[in-house]
């Protein structure tokens, strides 16, 4: 179910609602380029059942209004008008990819509201010290996050013909990822289910314009607004190992600056197959008040 929020702001945040009404609310965020229809398989609900999944549009993807300069930091105010309109006083939260740093704000900025943040494939900082932060990283997305910082204009003008032709035709996207998929991925975006997923996450996240994926580039490219060696809430990290889009090595970064992380890595597997651990997400999400209790 489609839900219209407004932000403080005046803006328009386009949210979708699913699974059970009364169970645990779980905000879901969208990789890049992506939107709320790419956050989750369409039977997550039917195999995770008692759970309330939530997610949204971030500012410039699909009807979802632009937020000019916006930094990783703005997804918490974000996500919290999402909340404050859905009636959510507590709710765990899951990233994916581009989506990874966002979820790590919310546990940051809103740690009186967030129960617990798995980041999935998450980058790191751009200015993460001592990271190599393109080392291992596949040749396109060197190029993008590149150009976010040191040619804007020109990487606007590259996503927007790349954003209307992907609009028209969504599986141009995957055709020019699979140039650089590994083997450990290549089966994942083949999996009928997921192939489905992702036709109707870039049609809807592109057929505005682009403006979300610009921004997100930037945004992940610049300070990201927070600090991750205060953060209190619990967090998990999974990663695959084979990883070239996010490489591996943001995740050992991540490891060692986020404080008792949860830090999952798996040997045969790459990015695309964060979307098979969902349910695993879920069961680590559930299991926070029980681990609660026993460390009392």
């Amino acid at each position: 179910m489609r839900i219209d929020v407004r932000t403080a702001d005046g803006r328009l945040l386009v949210a979708e609602e699913w699974g059970d009404p009364a169970g645990p609310p779980v905000l879901l965020l969208h990789g890049t380029p992506g939107s709320r229809l790419g956050t989750a398989p369409s039977d997550l609900a039917r195999r995770c059942p008692g759970v309330r999944f939530v997610a949204y549009d971030r500012p410039g993807y699909g009807e979802s209004d632009r937020l000019p300069g916006r930094r990783v930091a703005d997804a918490a105010r974000d996500c919290a008008a999402v909340a404050d309109a859905l009636g959510m006083a507590r709710f765990g939260v899951i990233g994916r990819s581009g989506g990874a740093p966002h979820a790590l704000a919310c546990a940051a900025l809103l740690p009186e509201r967030v129960v617990g943040a798995a980041a999935l494939v998450s980058l790191a900082p751009r200015d993460a010290e001592g990271l190599d932060w393109f080392a291992g990283m596949t040749a396109s997305n060197v190029l993008d996050y590149t150009l976010a910082r040191d040619d804007r204009a020109r990487l606007a003008h590259t996503l927007a013909l790349r954003g209307a032709a992907i609009s028209e035709a969504p599986g141009r996207l995957i055709d020019e990822l699979r140039a650089e998929l590994t083997a450990y991925d290549t089966p994942v975006v083949d999996d009928p289910a997921i192939r489905a997923m992702l036709l109707r996450n870039y049609r809807e996240a592109l057929r505005i314009s682009a403006d979300g994926w610009l921004d997100d580039s930037v945004a992940l490219s610049s300070p990201w607004g927070f600090g991750l060696s205060s953060l209190t809430v619990p967090v998990m990290l999974w990663h695959g190992q084979n990883d070239v889009f996010s490489p591996i090595s943001h995740f050992h970064w991540l490891a060692g600056h986020i404080p008792g992380a949860h830090a999952v890595s798996a040997p045969r597997a790459g990015h695309f197959a964060a979307q098979y651990v969902l349910p695993r997400v879920l069961d680590w999400l559930r299991d926070l008040p029980r681990q609660r209790d026993e460390d009392r």
